[in-house]
């Protein structure tokens, strides 16, 4: 995109062309404002700016420094040398100085593939590497762009610190669930989704919390791509930049939209948020039963499609799902210290809201129960983050060892069951079970999945009879 800007006799004032939004018309008060709050003179002609091309829709306040950078070199008051290779993006306020956008940095991967000069507001930081030059006032162009200071490159790849990062949370604060946190390194090492299923009180979001601190850094390749998405939906960037994988817990009343992405001009929902990390959908049955189908093929495709008159917009969700239910209305279902208060009807009713077709797309399910209150209050110690993140690091490992050793180039999840390297036993355990509980070719293809990376976390090239024994038990349980 191009900021023209040409001063020709006329009536005095800014006229923006381009399909502007309100934002945008905005512009002209604020440039003018600022142009004559600084000194410069402002230009007794009429002024015509164009955004190029004309057929897209502008949005958002970016173009502030761009237009007012373009009035002043017009008129002959700033330098002009070097504006042409430049991407100059900040928002102006009635004094000058420039303040950060929502988007900064797909503005700079902009910059980057097109080969400018990227100038932008405090706090702009280098990516991969590329130059970053930094304004704080409009009048700093008054010695030209070449003037500016420029930020160090590489500046924004910040070392990963991991103890540092695992010391807010750690699983050694969750007590006598030692079962449950099992599943979550399964879960973890094997990217499936699990349901958390139990009373109040029984933990389930304290260690949904904690799922990231047992999940591996955020590659550079993923710390980009995390960047990008949480800069475009105007989201705080400083536990990215640290390798921190995103954490998105999003209430349950929240809208399809919210959830998948829309809106005027579209942006990213929660589950394009989560990319990379941890979606948390807590209280599971109370989500919209059209919310919820509506995640069934994010989580096949890993991506979003949003069809709107504007086109197509696709989104990356590549996430790790992670939801907790009561096992009834009241959430006593089950509890030997409590009574259930629920009639049959309404637990039908209640669990039935989730539906089949998203329960068939969760790998593991796991029942949690209350912790023990002696051992609370004796102040045990459960097993640490710092242990589970070992196990899952040791099983990724082996199964990256394993595919390389066969020869497999697909990923884990488009795998057939007679590519999972079952041995005897178990093929015959997990057709047994298939038999026996009416299972369906999904259903068993995830069993399969699941056995596969228990054999992993073993460090265990064959599937055996006690892998599919354990994968079963996270896969059928009475209800839900």
């Amino acid at each position: 995109m191009a900021v023209e800007v040409s001063v020709a006799g006329g009536i005095p004032g800014i006229t923006i062309v381009g399909m502007p939004d309100a934002a945008v018309l905005e512009a002209r008060y604020r440039v003018k404002n600022a142009i004559k709050y600084l000194g410069f003179e402002v230009p007794r002609a009429h002024v015509t700016v164009n955004l190029a091309p004309s057929e897209l829709r502008k949005t958002g306040t970016g173009l502030d420094l761009a237009i007012a950078t373009g009035v002043l070199a017009c008129t002959g008051q700033i330098p002009t040398r070097g504006l042409d290779g430049c991407l100059l993006v900040g928002e102006l306020s009635l004094s000058g100085s420039v303040s950060p956008v929502r988007g900064i940095v797909a503005y700079q991967r902009l910059a980057e593939e097109q080969g400018l000069l990227f100038v932008g507001p405090p706090g702009s930081a280098s990516v991969n590497g590329s130059e970053v030059r930094v304004i704080q006032n409009l009048a700093e162009l008054k010695q030209g762009v070449q003037s500016l200071p420029e930020v160090p490159r590489g500046s924004g790849d910040k070392a990963h610190d991991e103890c540092a990062r695992r010391s807010v949370v750690d699983f050694s604060e969750v007590i006598d669930q030692e079962m449950a946190k099992r599943a979550f390194v399964i879960a973890a090492s094997g990217g499936h989704g699990m349901l958390m299923v139990g009373p109040p009180g029984a933990g389930k979001s304290m260690m949904a919390k904690r799922m990231a601190s047992i999940l591996p850094p955020l590659t550079e390749a993923e710390v980009a791509e995390s960047l990008l998405i949480h800069s475009v939906a105007g989201q705080d960037l400083a536990s990215i930049r640290e390798g921190v994988r995103p954490f998105r817990a999003p209430h349950h009343s929240i809208s399809t939209g919210g959830l998948l992405g829309g809106g005027r001009p579209v942006r990213p929902g929660e589950v394009t948020l989560a990319h990379n990390g941890v979606l948390f959908l807590d209280e599971l049955p109370e989500f919209g039963p059209g919310t919820l189908q509506s995640l069934r093929q994010p989580l096949e495709d890993h991506e979003v499609r949003l069809v709107r008159v504007e086109g197509t917009f696709v989104f990356p969700c590549d996430f790790l799902l992670v939801a907790a239910a009561n096992p009834c209305p009241c959430g006593y279902l089950g509890d030997p210290d409590h009574t259930c208060t629920c009639s049959p009807g309404r637990i039908q009713t209640y669990q039935s809201r989730i539906g089949g077709p998203l329960m068939d797309r969760i790998d593991v399910l796991v029942d949690v129960a209350r912790p023990s209150s002696k051992r609370i209050i004796a102040g045990e110690e459960g097993t640490s983050s710092r242990d589970m993140a070992e196990l899952v690091a040791r099983a990724q490992s082996f199964s990256s060892w394993r595919r390389a050793r066969s020869k497999v180039d697909k990923p884990d999840r488009a795998k057939s069951v007679p590519e999972l390297e079952l041995d005897g036993p178990a093929r015959a355990t997990l057709e047994g079970t298939s038999a026996r509980l009416g299972l369906g070719g999904r259903n068993i293809v995830r069993i399969a999945r699941v056995a596969r990376t228990i054999a992993d976390i073993s460090e265990s090239e064959l599937v055996g009879r006690d892998h599919v024994m354990e994968a079963c038990l996270y896969r059928t349980r009475a209800s839900l």
